[in-house]
């Protein structure tokens, strides 16, 4: 019987560990979609306690803790940061076979050197243990990303932001280069007027452009484009349902942005005929600044109606979405790559059932102007575990490519996220040791070694041409 979590974890053959110790282990970090709040690095963040670094914005626990019977005030609200930690604490032993198990013992074992096994006995001394470490400059924000080898991250940022804490970090010669990533959903979300209304009103200030149409509205959109292009900013992400497969005449989509700046709600097809032309608009600029497009698609939010009005978005009430995903993806990157205009592009499913759809359809439009243009994204949310990990990159594998794959990310706002990457390059150097122990594929170290330090850093490093 092996020891719980032991240096070996997830490697089940010797040409695994060989590969993982020799090859992955010590490899960089390129953190190219992220949540980490910009302010929090400008400042170098110093955390009051482990509870709050892990606790304060983690609906992945608040919905553990919720199903284990743990009233809200120890989720989401008043209750105090010690209470929280022993209520998460309590909820650890029942999370055995859950990703949160395996998580929470790397990070505290990457992090802060603790072997312990988080329960309601331990959680007191884990809590003093790690509270005051956090209490420490060699675990401010910054620290903590340095502990972890992180060369680059790519933050999450909406077309106002001014990106000044980008600036700032850039000004005071942090070595780990933190990059805006334009994310325009506000720009093309008609749903709800009111917020609408408000939200143009901002873009055409900080662009200087008085929008009044949706010519108007890709014109403003383009000085945005250029302006976190001059900030480092080469990515866009949308997150978004579904690529809608509709089409609009220009009256069309000027008809419909009047109604929703007059505070009319449109129709459910009049939304995706907007958000579809916008969507082909934000692709022609990508493309133009030779920027990388992603989508992160297929989400059912906020399905909580009670608690959504109570507590807002992102806060634990989402699930996987049964949309369909192709037509509208296929129309959309057949239109750009008909004018030589479709931008390298990244799409990540969350419903393990488009896994095969997804790494078939980026086929369709690599086009030999580089490695891997087009890109089936690591397992993302409800699959950045285990099993939705492997289903991916057997996918990718068996209708793609693996050896061109930009590998992980960290989809987090946590600077305790980190050890996702250990996690997923355990399961990658599992998966080829496997293969090579079955004489499925050559025991070429040389070879397999390659690969999987350009899987873990050297794909991401040439795929998104920053200079580091």
């Amino acid at each position: 019987m092996k020891k719980f979590m032991d240096e070996n974890f997830l490697l089940q053959t010797e040409t695994a560990q060989k590969l993982y110790h020799g090859h992955a282990a010590e490899m960089p970090i390129y953190d190219y979609h992220c949540h980490l709040p910009p302010h929090e690095i400008a400042g170098d963040k110093q955390y009051e306690n482990i509870a709050e670094c892990w606790l304060g914005g983690d609906h992945y626990k608040w919905r553990a803790m919720r199903t284990n019977g743990v009233p809200e005030k120890y989720c989401t609200g008043d209750a105090g940061w010690r209470d929280k930690f022993q209520k998460w604490a309590e909820t650890m032993p029942h999370c055995l076979r859950n990703p949160l198990y395996h998580w929470t013992h790397l990070e505290l074992k990457g992090y802060f050197g603790i072997d312990k096994v988080l329960g309601p006995d331990t959680a007191d001394e884990i809590y003093d243990e790690c509270t005051a470490k956090l209490q420490t400059p060699e675990f401010s924000a910054r620290n903590l990303m340095r502990k972890m080898n992180v060369k680059l991250v790519c933050t999450t940022d909406d077309p106002v932001d001014s990106l000044e804490y980008h600036k700032a970090v850039a000004a005071d010669g942090f070595e780990v280069k933190v990059l805006p990533t334009l994310r325009p959903d506000k720009a093309a979300n008609l749903i709800n007027p009111a917020a609408y209304i408000s939200y143009i009103e901002s873009l055409s200030a900080v662009s200087e452009t008085e929008i009044r149409g949706f010519e108007s509205l890709v014109e403003a959109m383009d000085k945005r484009h250029a302006y976190f292009h001059s900030v480092g900013c080469r990515l866009s992400d949308h997150g978004i349902a579904f690529i809608p497969a509709a089409s609009a005449s220009s009256k069309e989509l000027d008809t419909i942005f009047d109604s929703v700046m007059s505070g009319q709600t449109v129709t459910p097809e009049d939304a995706d005929k907007f958000l579809s032309a916008f969507l082909y608009e934000m692709g022609k600029l990508n493309h133009s600044r030779g920027w990388v497009q992603q989508f992160h698609v297929g989400v059912f939010r906020n399905n909580n109606s009670r608690l959504f009005k109570s507590l807002g978005p992102d806060t634990g009430f989402d699930s996987i979405a049964d949309y369909r995903q192709g037509p509208g993806m296929i129309r959309l990157f057949d239109q750009l790559d008909s004018t030589n205009q479709l931008a390298k592009t990244i799409i990540y499913n969350i419903n393990p059932s488009d896994n095969e759809l997804f790494a078939t359809l980026i086929g369709n439009y690599q086009d030999g102007s580089c490695p891997g243009k087009m890109q089936f994204g690591s397992g993302w949310w409800f699959l950045d575990q285990k099993d939705g990990m492997e289903k991916q990159m057997n996918a990718l594998s068996l209708l793609g490519l693996l050896s061109r794959f930009v590998g992980m990310l960290t989809d987090s706002r946590s600077f305790l996220s980190y050890p996702r990457h250990e996690y997923f390059r355990r399961i990658l150097c599992n998966l080829l040791g496997n293969d090579v122990e079955n004489g499925e594929i050559p025991a070429d170290m040389e070879l397999l070694g390659q690969m999987v330090e350009n899987i873990c850093f050297n794909n991401a490093a040439a795929y998104f041409g920053v200079e580091l």
